[in-house]
């Protein structure tokens, strides 16, 4: 009999989802709850669930635009993503995004963390210049192997998570994790005051950060851009 659940990423919103259909459900950890059938639209949520959404539509055209800047004679990128409904929409902005920037996108759809080297590779083979990640919770217990298969790879790679270059990844730019938690716990005290989560509407990203890892650059021979540099929310030395 509680008051509000908190679901982070789709196996537990969907859980939470199929539970019960009048317990508040606030989100968070999900690319596009639309697609998935979580609510309606984000403006009207339109049931007992809403939450924060990773959907940012300029995102992809920026991750790009920060490949480009720091490799500029780039024109293919590997696109690596987990093969669910919910990537979507997150791929179809990818390919949107790449088109004005004059880059072709090799899409490397995986089903699990088996097939991880072997995409890899494929980039590679295909000659790839970069890869981009576009993030899926399911894949988070995996990723300090696909941050080393890549990095072995020698391919410079953007990642979505603060954390991912932390671990070794060259750079990461995405939403700030502390902030979107901070959202979530200020719908909550909005349901528990007696709003209903179908009158709240599912936000989205609004703060990003750019974090550039200069071990693993130098690792791959690659050289950051000052204007790059500069930019960074924070710089791994």
């Amino acid at each position: 009999k509680v008051d509000v659940i908190v679901a982070g990423g789709v196996t537990n919103i969907k859980a939470a989802k199929d539970s019960t259909s009048t317990i508040p459900i606030v989100m968070s950890g999900v690319n596009d709850p639309i697609s998935l059938r979580f609510v309606a639209s984000l403006a009207h949520p339109g049931g007992n669930i809403t939450g924060v959404s990773n959907l940012a539509p300029e995102l992809s055209g920026k991750r790009l635009e920060l490949l480009k800047e720091v490799i500029p004679k780039i024109s293919r990128v590997a696109l690596l993503a987990y093969r669910s409904v919910a990537m979507r929409t997150s791929i179809e902005e990818a390919r949107v995004a790449a088109h004005p920037l004059h880059l072709q996108l090799q899409l490397l759809e995986i089903d699990g963390p088996a097939e991880l080297e072997k995409a890899i590779a494929a980039a590679k083979k295909q000659r790839a210049e970069a890869l981009m990640q576009i993030e899926a919770g399911i894949l988070n217990p995996y990723q300090q192997q696909i941050i080393d298969l890549t990095a072995k790879s020698r391919l410079p790679a953007l990642y979505n998570r603060r954390i991912d270059a932390e671990a070794g990844g060259l750079m990461s730019y995405g939403f700030n994790a502390a902030e979107r938690l901070q959202r979530v716990a200020i719908l909550v005290d909005k349901i528990l005051k007696g709003a209903k989560p179908s009158d709240l509407p599912v936000e989205q990203p609004t703060k990003f950060e750019l974090v550039i890892n200069l071990k693993t650059a130098k690792q791959i021979g690659l050289i950051i851009p000052p204007n790059v540099l500069a930019r960074a929310d924070k710089v791994i030395r």
